[in-house]
């Protein structure tokens, strides 16, 4: 039996590589229904700014791919405590680059408010949709 019924992450996936796979791999793992939110090119224009490399639709259809996951939605705002009043995750999946960040402070005080859980996985060292980038450039 899983600890959760129903998870949460969410990302831009631009230039999809195995971190990615690796989170939604782990997050599948510990609960039943998966949701993935994928950031719009709206939404990361507003808070990268800078266009992904594939389109928000060309995305979405990368992570819908994925056997682990069983619903992807737009994330159209940062604002995890919204998205909770929508989807009723009862736990939030993320990447431990994040910990101790300013945001995800604030993320964990306003889904602890309404008992949803934080669960951080360990990053995958070595790979970032930045370093494929790089890589492409040499």
């Amino acid at each position: 039996m899983k600890p959760y019924k129903v998870g949460y992450t969410t990302g831009v996936f631009d230039l999809f590589h195995v971190g990615h796979l690796n989170i939604l791999r782990k997050a599948k793992e510990q609960c039943d229904y998966l949701i993935v939110g994928v950031s719009t090119d709206e939404l990361v224009q507003e808070y990268k700014n800078k266009q992904p490399v594939i389109s928000y639709k060309d995305r979405k259809e990368i992570v819908s791919g994925i056997k682990y996951v069983d619903e992807v939605v737009a994330q159209i705002s940062r604002d995890k405590l919204a998205a909770w009043e929508v989807l009723n995750f009862d736990v939030m999946f993320v990447g431990d680059d994040w910990k101790g960040d300013e945001l995800f402070n604030q993320v964990e005080k306003s889904l602890n408010r309404v008992e949803v859980d934080i669960v951080y996985f360990p990053y995958t060292k070595g790979v970032s949709s930045t370093f494929v980038k790089e890589k492409i450039q040499l």
